[in-house]
Order: C-alpha cells, then structure tokens, then sequence
C-alpha cells in the first residue's frame, strides 16, 4: 500500500482546510487509517482515525469537535477535514494505514504499517 498525503498550506486561525490521503494498490476500505501530526521540535501525536469495520472515528482531545475523518471508498480516500484551526495545530500531518489494526489500537502510531509522506500545515495570523 502506498499512500500520498496532501491539502497542506497556510491558513489564519479561525480557517478551515481538508486534508486527503490517497491509497493505492490496497482498498483503503479494508485498513484502518489514521491521523498524526508532528509539530517542530514534538513528538508525533494522534490525530484521529477511521476503523476499517464500520468506519468508526475517534479523535484526540486537542482536535475533537474541530477535526472530522470521512472515507470515500470509490476514491480510495480517506479526508481530514480541521475546522477551527489553531495556531497549535501547525504540524506536519501525516497518514497511516493497517489491514490487521484493531480498534483498540488506532491511536498507536507502531500499530500502522504503511505511513504517508507528510504535508505541512501552518496556522498563522
């Protein structure tokens, strides 16, 4: 499975920006996929993810209520759409998929096995 990661840029606080993650050669249908973000000088952090068994989502607590996770099957896409943003969500983001990750585990970044290249998100007035 290969996955791009794109929609990045900069915004002002208060802006909204969708982030898309596109599979191939794997239906994204069939994997969990998750969000994480790294800001400079952080760790990687949860975003959110999307189950592959009924798509159920869970979220962190920084971004839950603001960021929403969509799949479009027929597009092999999973969507972060960020409402709200925040000078603090300027992070590279990053997607992952796993064909075998349990829900349990969605919030672990080691449970994924395909990880995407990043795109760069700047909150700034």
């Amino acid at each position: 499975v290969q996955l791009q990661a794109s929609g990045g840029g900069l915004v002002q606080p208060g802006d909204s920006l969708r982030l898309s993650c596109v599979a191939s050669g794997r239906t994204i249908r069939a994997s969990g996929v998750g969000w994480f973000r790294q800001a400079p000088g952080k760790e990687r952090e949860f975003v959110g993810a999307v189950h592959r068994n009924g798509g159920s989502t869970i979220y962190a607590d920084a971004v839950k209520g603001r960021f929403t996770i969509s799949r479009d099957n027929a597009k092999n896409t999973v969507y972060l759409q960020m409402n709200s943003l925040r000078p603090e969500d300027t992070a590279v983001y990053y997607c992952a998929a796993s064909s075998t990750i349990i829900y349990s585990q969605l919030s672990i970044a080691s449970s994924y096995n395909y990880w995407g290249q990043g795109t760069l998100v700047t909150v700034s007035s």
